[in-house]
């Protein structure tokens, strides 16, 4: 979602929480209890999300997959860590990220009871199959990862026929279902955040530019949804391929809104990697009239180009709120020398989830009930559940960009159920 290296190319009604709603105050209290230093996961509430493939990603689905992996952590509670350390290129280097902070996480977990079977699925669905009969047969009650979506399809095979739940990373949520949730930031989420935004703020008229793609797809149907649901209307929707370097398109698509511009008092532009600012210089140059239309976009902008570009000033995009992060940040580079990227939150936030769950919640620390509490939970990236499809919820923060950082104009929400 903010890195490059983390988009995913491809992309993917609560479940029953009944008995586990009178534990819910003693759970909350253990897992902060529970967590020293880096932002306790806990459960919140208490009243009553393309990594399916890297850019460059350099992967030979015929080569074998060792799954003999290594052991992090002396617990009695065996989870499955399913990673692709053998895929080559950034996806061994996410593997060694997701790992490093895996073990961040059980470090800072005092007397977590919990044992981490780190297992390789190369990023194949073979990979992710073998590493989680592996896994399993070692006993694994839980699985986080795998990373890639074919690789989650695969796991989840041998997952679901042995009763072992699924904790994903992947954000194609065609992989998510009953037993398999995805912890990682989600398109959908990003576009329902900023447009029901800006639908608070008398926003009505938008328009957007959208890539040509799987992702843009995604994105556009959760668009289109969202403008509906607040009683909005599309005045037009130009959908853009790049090519590598080439903007041709876009910038063609970009002259083609830019007549637009008067009807609309929202501009949708999701993407990263430096489009925003290109829409914006274009749509100067060709004389649009941008003073009453304000610019929208979605998680991929939390860069620092974006945030000190002056042609941002005063745009807005939505994210989880950046404290919890900056700390383990530090923590991270103090432990492994460099900064982690963004998302390498999700596998901290997942050793820290099953550590908290063996700790309070007993023999029913996995099950779906549980893992599908209404109430949530609290991250690293703030708060988050898991709904009975599979698929999550997050609470995230709008940001305006100010042109040397970013204010927070919406703070993110703490309690699902009032929403504040």
């Amino acid at each position: 979602m903010f890195e490059k290296v983390f988009e995913e190319a491809e992309l993917i009604d609560t479940g029953a929480f009944t008995g586990w709603s009178r534990t819910a105050g003693r759970l909350k209290t253990y897992l902060r209890a529970g967590f020293v230093g880096l932002g306790a996961l806990t459960l919140a509430g208490c009243m009553g999300s393309t990594l399916g493939s890297y850019p460059g990603q350099s992967i030979n689905a015929g080569e074998p997959v060792t799954t003999t992996g290594e052991v992090v952590g002396t617990g009695s509670v065996r989870v499955g860590l399913l990673l692709p350390m053998s895929g080559g290129g950034s996806a061994t280097s996410i593997a060694t990220v997701f790992k490093n902070a895996a073990e961040l996480a059980l470090a800072n977990f005092p007397n977590a009871d919990v044992q981490l079977l780190v297992k390789d699925t190369a990023g194949t669905a073979q990979g992710g199959q073998a590493a989680a009969r592996a896994a399993i047969s070692e006993g694994a009650e839980l699985i986080l990862g795998p990373v890639f979506a074919p690789a989650v399809s695969g796991a989840a095979t041998v997952a679901k026929s042995s009763g072992v739940p699924v904790v994903a990373f992947s954000t194609d949520v065609s992989v998510a279902s009953r037993g398999v949730y995805l912890l990682s930031f989600l398109p959908q989420t990003d576009v329902r955040r900023i447009i029901g935004y800006a639908a608070s703020q008398s926003k009505r008229s938008y328009a957007a530019l959208i890539p040509d793609d799987t992702y843009g797809a995604v994105i556009e149907a959760a668009f289109r949804q969202e403008v509906g649901r607040t009683a909005g209307r599309i005045v037009s929707i130009q959908r853009y391929k790049l090519n590598g370097t080439d903007t041709a398109d876009l910038l063609a698509k970009t002259q083609a809104l830019s007549s637009a511009m008067g009807q609309i008092d929202s501009l949708f532009i999701p993407a990263g990697g430096g489009v925003a600012p290109v829409v914006m210089q274009t749509l100067t140059s060709a004389g649009a009239n941008l003073g009453q239309v304000k610019i929208l976009g979605s998680g991929q902008w939390d860069t620092a180009d974006m945030k000190s570009n002056p042609l941002m000033v005063g745009s807005w995009y939505p994210g989880p709120e950046d404290k919890g992060f900056q700390a383990f940040a530090s923590r991270y580079q103090g432990a492994y020398g460099t900064p982690p990227p963004r998302n390498a939150t999700l596998a901290y936030d997942g050793v820290t989830l099953a550590a908290g769950l063996v700790r309070s919640a007993g023999p029913q620390r996995f099950a779906t009930s549980v893992l599908t509490n209404q109430d949530g939970f609290i991250g690293i990236d703030g708060l988050f559940r898991f709904k009975s499809n599979g698929q999550n919820e997050r609470g995230l923060a709008v940001y305006q960009l100010t042109g040397s950082g970013t204010q927070v104009i919406s703070a993110a929400p703490r309690d699902f159920r009032s929403g504040t």
